[in-house]
């Protein structure tokens, strides 16, 4: 576990954008695009999201099977995955790889968005991910007050934690050994597991935390 250092980067990328004659809304977002829609609302510009590698996809699947499971064992709460748009404002709406809301706030969630700050987010990053983009979530899902944000990076081997204390984001890196959510009560891993090739099975995992209610 460590602090992460700034360091700057110069890069050149290009995204597809589709854009109107005014900004669009968030409300016309959820109208003019659903689920079969791979696209973002940012700065009232539609921007299309690029299409995930079989590795992101199967970790995300494999993290969220565990975190629904283990969630919904425990009754905590909705985890949902990448087609829940998050409203951040007026004019801009996420689609994270994971989402937690805890079951006392379950008024923010309706059938279309996630309308307040969810309390985890957990993003993966893929090899073709631009830093910008990276940072641009991050920077919107602090702007809503996030309590937990997780930044999953496999090409580094390194889970990025922010968190959200006093009004303050603090930021701990995990490369190896017992990492333990503070938003999902009881849930932890082995930092090694999102790594390893093949990963432990789900139904260990919740074996090891889960126990014989599992």
């Amino acid at each position: 576990m460590s602090k992460s250092t700034l360091t700057l980067h110069h890069e050149t990328e290009t995204q597809q954008v589709l854009t109107a004659d005014r900004p669009i809304t968030f409300e016309e977002f959820l109208r003019l695009f659903g689920e079969d829609d791979e696209v973002e609302l940012v700065n009232g510009m539609v921007v299309q999201k690029m299409a995930a590698r079989t590795s992101h996809e199967d970790l995300q699947g494999w993290l969220l099977s565990v975190l629904r499971v283990f969630v919904s064992a425990k009754n905590l709460g909705i985890v949902l995955g990448s087609r829940t748009p998050v409203k951040i404002d007026g004019y801009n709406g996420r689609l994270p790889d994971i989402l937690f809301v805890r079951k006392e706030r379950m008024h923010t969630v309706t059938e279309e968005a996630v309308l307040e700050a969810p309390d985890l987010v957990v993003e993966i990053r893929s090899p073709g991910d631009k830093r910008s983009k990276v940072i641009g979530l991050i920077a919107d899902y602090m702007r809503i007050g996030v309590g937990e944000i997780w930044l999953v990076d496999p090409q580094e081997k390194v889970l990025r934690v922010f968190w959200l204390e006093g009004g303050k984001y603090q930021e701990l890196s995990f490369r190896k050994g017992v990492f333990r959510s503070r938003a999902v009560e009881g849930f932890w891993l082995k930092v090694e597991w999102l790594w390893s090739s093949p990963r432990p099975k789900e139904n260990e995992i919740l074996s090891k935390l889960l126990g014989s209610k599992f």
